[in-house]
């Protein structure tokens, strides 16, 4: 607890004229003060901003607005008393003590040292009697006073009402609170003045001690109030970040988040809420994946059936069968394959989902995939009015890599860069070595001169079912299957676009160091 008697002594013995650093000591060597924790600045936001606005703010308003109020009062109330004190040498009753002496025949002097050796507040003021001249002709301590400016003794002589107040700095430099009172004949003539005198440097000092404590207990009683609300914050805020990361990871697909229960509250309420919706959206999502991989699994049988017996009987009844049935089961075929490179991407995309995508890695040719992919696409882009040129280095590029999965990452690709590209534009292909980080990666950029991807658009075209144009087929699966892939291979795919002026996919893929690339070569 705050030693009160202690800080009491400490002001009292302050000196007249305080500066920072004896303020700092005096504050460093109380004991509360002395046991506060350090204040460290950090950035507030969000609810602690809210709250030190709101809650604090208003305290520390109330506590200024108590402390200017109490200042102001203290100080009315020390000098009303030290006024109280003086007026009580320039009373009524001592005027007419001197007019009825003055009348009896004395002169101001005479009357003047009987009034003064009977004035009781010598020890508290000083009095001076003073002629018309402006000559202070007695003094209560028994100096010789010389002349000097008295603003209120002018005003005192000049004014109807013959009396005034001075609070100021005399020519000694002390602060004196003075009152001066004329003194008037039986005619109402003024024949001189009484002006009594303190020194309120001293109430100055009580008046400061008093509003030194009122604002150290108020500083000292907003530290308590932070400092115990700091706790409560942090109940609050501590369990909404939680909330709010899980949250974001269940936004991002992970479903297994819980968030621990802290508080029987409306906190605690919301958190059980929360858990209850990621299990009940699990479930959910595990119907669905359940029922994708069943459906799909369901429709490939049917699927390899209508496309073998559909080529089969495109080969078997060419130029046997008219122009028409010909076309209708090429037709069939084509379809058939189209479908059922849809099914696969849905039996990729369960894969995914339940984390059942594997790779079968061995030492694979990155740069051999690709080419054997291009030449398989080329045929098939020329076919549709596409040109294709690529640049690949004429080197091994071996990687623990799936060759299978390799293969649908590149064609994928190729793929999109024909959906949404318009004949007769071209698709450019380029392969290099890049290091990075110390390691060696084999960098695949495919270009092509179509639709583009919006601004909008871009940062979500990796995203599962997300499709940026609506009016080309597709499922919007393979892409986040394709990324996905490349994930696993450790490697990363980026996407730029302009839109109106094409799209560039740049895959980045481990590989071994090259100098045992070129010794494999060899």
């Amino acid at each position: 607890m705050l030693d009160l008697k202690e800080l009491k002594n400490k002001i009292v013995s302050l000196p007249d004229k305080l500066d920072v650093e004896k303020i700092n000591k005096l504050l460093s060597s109380l004991p509360l003060l002395s046991r506060l924790p350090e204040i460290k600045l950090t950035k507030v936001e969000g609810i602690t901003k809210r709250w030190l606005t709101n809650i604090i703010g208003v305290i520390a308003l109330i506590f200024v607005v108590v402390f200017i109020i109490g200042s102001i009062g203290i100080k009315t109330y020390y000098y009303n008393t030290a006024e109280n004190v003086i007026n009580s040498g320039v009373s009524p009753s001592a005027i007419t003590y001197f007019k009825n002496n003055l009348n009896k025949g004395y002169s101001l002097e005479a009357c003047a040292a009987d009034y003064v050796d009977s004035y009781r507040y010598k020890d508290k003021t000083t009095m001076w009697i003073i002629n018309n001249d402006g000559d202070v002709i007695l003094s209560s301590n028994g100096f010789a006073i010389e002349k000097q400016k008295m603003p209120d003794y002018v005003e005192a002589m000049a004014d109807s009402s013959r009396i005034a107040k001075y609070v100021g700095r005399i020519e000694n430099g002390e602060k004196i609170m003075a009152v001066t009172k004329a003194i008037t004949d039986s005619d109402n003539v003024e024949i001189g003045a009484i002006r009594v005198m303190t020194n309120i440097e001293q109430v100055d000092r009580q008046v400061f001690t008093l509003c030194f404590i009122i604002a150290l207990v108020l500083i000292v009683v907003m530290g308590t109030i932070i400092y115990s609300n700091r706790f409560f914050i942090r109940s609050i805020i501590k369990p909404v970040k939680e909330i709010n990361e899980a949250t974001k990871l269940i936004a991002q697909g992970n479903l297994d988040v819980r968030i621990e229960k802290q508080y029987n509250d409306e906190i605690g309420d919301l958190s059980d809420s929360i858990n209850v919706m990621a299990t009940e959206i699990a479930a959910a999502d595990k119907m669905k994946n359940d029922f994708i991989s069943t459906i799909s699994h369901e429709l490939r049988t049917p699927l390899t059936s209508i496309k073998g017996w559909g080529e089969t009987l495109t080969v078997g009844n060419h130029g046997n069968v008219d122009e028409l049935t010909q076309r209708g089961l090429h037709v069939i075929v084509n379809e058939a394959s189209r479908l059922e490179g849809f099914v696969e991407e849905l039996l990729d995309f369960s894969r995914l989902q339940s984390g059942r995508m594997n790779l079968r890695l061995m030492k694979t040719d990155i740069f051999a995939e690709l080419m054997e992919t291009l030449f398989t696409f080329t045929e098939r882009a020329m076919r549709e009015g596409y040109s294709v040129k690529y640049n690949i280095p004429d080197v091994n590029s071996v990687a623990n890599a799936d060759p299978n999965r390799l293969k649908q990452v590149f064609m994928n690709i190729l793929d999109n860069a024909l959906k949404y590209s318009r004949p007769p534009s071209t698709i450019f292909v380029k392969a290099e070595y890049v290091r990075q980080d110390n390691k060696d990666f084999a960098k695949i950029a495919i270009i092509d001169q179509g639709c583009g991807i919006s601004a909008e658009d871009l940062p979500h075209v990796k995203e599962k079912f997300y499709k940026a144009n609506m009016s080309v087929r597709g499922s919007g699966i393979g892409l986040a299957v394709t990324n996905e892939i490349v994930n696993l291979h450790g490697g990363s795919l980026d996407i730029d676009s302009v839109e109106g002026k094409g799209t560039m996919v740049t895959i980045l893929l481990p590989v071994e160091e090259v100098e045992n690339n070129q010794e494999n070569r060899k």
